[in-house]
């Protein structure tokens, strides 16, 4: 009996020691693995908004292209309006006569002397939720029939 006696006062107890470590080192790796996934839900998130600001801004210049006024004599029109099917997104878009306005004559002879073009720039600017924000720039080319009453090489 004696025996069982030392050998019990013999034992150290590093069990729980070792346990408790175990167990902080699997709750900080928990801890650090459920803010990595937070943060990378946020990055999905913000990205979802980025692509809206973008199609919001493509709308945009799609509905100026559609019902925009391009008259060289105004330097800029402005539209604005809302995305389709959203609840937030938005655009504004201005129409941008460029050359001052002045026609662009036709380089080419013959029958072609007889049109002239008009350059304009759409700039969108497409916005949704948590302030995100793109802007894109379409080119336009309205080609008119010459007329004398404009000064330059064509006329509208």
């Amino acid at each position: 009996m004696s025996h069982l006696h030392i050998t019990r006062f013999a034992q150290s107890g590093a069990a729980l020691p070792v346990a408790l470590l175990l167990l902080l080192v699997i709750t900080l790796l928990a801890v650090a693995g459920m803010r990595s996934s937070a943060v990378d839900f946020l990055m999905a998130g913000n990205e979802q908004y980025r692509q809206r600001a973008f199609m919001a801004s493509e709308t945009g210049i799609e509905q100026t292209m559609i019902t925009g006024t391009y008259n060289p004599s105004v330097p800029t029109v402005t539209f604005a309006g809302g995305v389709p099917n959203t609840a937030n997104d938005a655009y504004t878009a201005n129409v941008v006569s460029q050359l001052g306005g002045a026609p662009q004559g036709a380089i080419w002879g013959s029958s072609w002397n007889s049109f002239s073009s008009y350059h304009f720039e759409v700039q969108s600017t497409g916005t949704s939720v948590r302030n995100s924000q793109a802007t894109h720039n379409q080119g336009v080319a309205i080609i008119a029939p010459y007329s004398p009453a404009f000064s330059g090489p064509g006329g509208l």
